[in-house]
């Protein structure tokens, strides 16, 4: 059963900035790295870790290097798709020298994991924080999935598909999902689209569609659910996602990092 490890919103700037002047974002996700090294006893084999956005936090090459020279420890194979806070020459540059990355066009790509598959779009769309998908990207997808045959596919993009209630980040989400939706609710297979931008875990479906997002490395956007009230950022810990797909479906399961107690025994 392929398993992956969802990374989001990693934020990375060069080594001494702070995000917001606030938030070490380098520094959580070296702790991320770290975190899930101790855990890979205890989940098992990862076939793919997917960031799905916001990789850095304005889109430099030196910040997308300090990125991949933090995450190299992990040792494990991966595969991202840009945010709005990316930007994809830089990044297409970072990764020039991998299979996976387009050397022209929206990053996009596909990923077969024997008895599964994990689709990567790209909703970034330049200058703006909101998201979309273009013609040819939902173009492209139709046709990939029409050879992908019954497996379960996971899809990896940044912008939710789907309302949060956090009302400043859903100005923010994909525009326009019905088109999205209505090519996916065709794939025989299991569904299941996993996001980013939103910091937290929130889940939801578009449709038929399971959605989830995936908490933040870093900094988290405050679970504030008054109307109208604008997004504002607090210190909860970070997470990671880590999603099995085999024949009987994809299921999910939070990975919360920080430090703790345990495990201890059940019985005295």
């Amino acid at each position: 059963m392929p398993r992956i490890l969802q990374i989001t919103d990693p934020h990375v700037l060069t080594a001494g900035s702070l995000a917001y002047g606030v938030v070490d974002t380098g520094a959580a996700l070296e702790r991320t790295v770290a975190g899930i090294r101790t855990a890979l006893p205890r989940i098992g084999p990862i076939d793919l870790v997917v960031v799905t956005g916001d990789l850095v936090d304005n889109g430099t090459a030196a910040q997308y290097a300090r990125f991949i020279e933090i995450m190299d420890p992990l040792g494990l194979p991966l595969r991202a798709v840009p945010g709005n806070h990316d930007a994809r020459d830089p990044m297409r540059d970072a990764f020039v020298s991998t299979d996976w990355m387009p050397r022209t066009g929206a990053v996009r790509w596909r990923c077969d994991l024997g008895g599964a598959c994990v689709i990567g779009l790209d909703s970034l769309v330049s200058g703006e924080p909101h998201g979309a998908l273009g013609a040819e990207t939902l173009d492209w997808l139709a046709n990939e999935l029409a050879q992908a045959g019954h497996v379960p596919l996971i899809v990896a993009m940044h912008h939710p598909p789907i309302p949060t209630g956090i009302v400043q980040m859903d100005r923010q989400g994909l525009q326009a999902p019905e088109a999205l939706q209505a090519i996916l609710e065709r794939h025989p297979g299991p569904v299941r689209i996993i996001a980013g931008h939103v910091h937290r875990l929130v889940m939801g479906s578009l449709g038929t569609v399971p959605v989830i997002t995936g908490p933040g490395t870093s900094h988290a956007v405050t679970l504030d659910l008054s109307p109208a009230r604008s997004a504002i950022f607090d210190m909860e810990p970070g997470g990671v996602l880590i999603h099995d797909a085999g024949p009987e479906g994809i299921r999910s399961h939070l990975l919360p990092l920080g430090d703790w107690s345990g495990p201890h025994p059940f019985a005295g």
